[in-house]
């Protein structure tokens, strides 16, 4: 494919920047191709969005007169309404978020673009939800928690992690950082999970939580999640990550393979049609189980990249995540793969 040279995302700031008018005028787009294209009514678009309903209006209005509905809805370069609703309603989605961003092979750079503009369209929307349940170990997510300093509508009670420690010192030391980070942004207080996200047997996960107060006041948070922040993984140890070091071995990742898995969502193993795999592997994961995060409200996953097409297809074909950021080519990959 050929290489196409971008700048790269700018940092979310709320003085007025280009990036902030383009975020405006993707919600004015967005509601405006629901309303006229997709026949939603205004009261379903703003169930769908979490607006008011007057503000779907004056969203609509402000359509008129900026030019964006005419005889059809025009869509601002740079944004994918069209893709986002294809998406939305192809996997039965909540939401989708479309960017364009880099065509690179290092797709670590692609996670990074991905979570900052995430935090654009979270600075758009808010933050609002009693228990918000976060990923720490995922650089996507982290990327979105920098780029979120100038959240002005944000508030939960508990910010809580989702798995325990993976990685060696340094990351996990990166991962509390940004689990208090986001707790400050959204006034709440933070629950941490100071165990290893994977251990070597149910016996040690069951007295390691037994033992310690703390996990298992943040493990019954786990219960009453009502946003959740995941991480969409393959089957495989991707670096910084080391096999053994809280984490999967390469030999338990090759057993979860062999048993249909083709992705996890915070270490979760799912097929490729989305259905959770049950495994003993489940038993050495300490963190919120799969049956825990289907009674979210709202689960955002933030990913792309060839490598993770399989995985992410699976996590919105099973439910896991019901709202999607991700890149063009893997939106496009995803809508002409929906019935392989």
């Amino acid at each position: 494919m050929a290489s196409r040279k971008m700048a790269k995302p700018a940092r979310a700031t709320s003085s007025g920047s280009f990036t902030d008018d383009l975020e405006f005028q993707r919600l004015i787009s967005k509601v405006a191709w629901m309303y006229h294209v997709s026949n939603l009514s205004q009261s379903e678009i703003a169930e769908k969005l979490v607006i008011s309903q007057a503000r779907v209006s004056r969203l609509l209005e402000q359509a008129k007169l900026n030019g964006t509905v005419r005889t059809e809805v025009v869509v601002p370069r740079g944004l994918y309404t069209d893709l986002e609703s294809q998406l939305e309603s192809t996997y039965n989605l909540k939401e989708a978020h479309v960017f364009d961003v880099n065509h690179t092979d290092d797709e670590s750079e692609l996670i990074d673009d991905l979570g900052q503009l995430l935090a654009l369209r979270l600075i758009n929307s808010g933050i609002s939800a009693n228990v918000i349940g976060f990923t720490s170990w995922s650089r996507s997510l982290r990327s979105t928690v920098t780029a979120l300093d100038n959240l002005k509508n944000g508030e939960a009670r508990y910010v809580v992690e989702m798995l325990g420690d993976v990685g060696d010192p340094s990351a996990q030391h990166e991962a509390a950082l940004s689990t208090q980070r986001l707790a400050e942004i959204v006034h709440a207080q933070p629950m941490f999970l100071r165990v290893p996200g994977v251990v070597e047997s149910k016996s040690l996960r069951d007295s390691l939580i037994k033992n310690d107060p703390h996990v298992q006041d943040a493990l019954r948070q786990l219960d009453r999640v009502e946003l959740a922040l995941v991480g969409i993984g393959t089957c495989e140890i991707v670096p910084p990550l080391t096999g053994g070091d809280n984490f999967f071995t390469e030999k338990q990742f090759a057993q979860a393979r062999k048993e249909g898995a083709v992705g996890q969502v915070n270490l979760r193993f799912i097929d490729k049609n989305g259905n959770a795999i049950k495994s003993s592997l489940d038993d050495l994961v300490v963190g919120i189980t799969l049956q825990q995060l289907k009674q979210a409200d709202v689960i955002i996953g933030v990913a792309g990249g060839p490598s993770k097409f399989q995985a992410i297809r699976a996590a919105i074909r099973g439910g896991w995540v019901n709202t999607l950021a991700t890149d063009v080519d893997t939106a496009k990959w995803l809508l002409v793969n929906s019935e392989v």
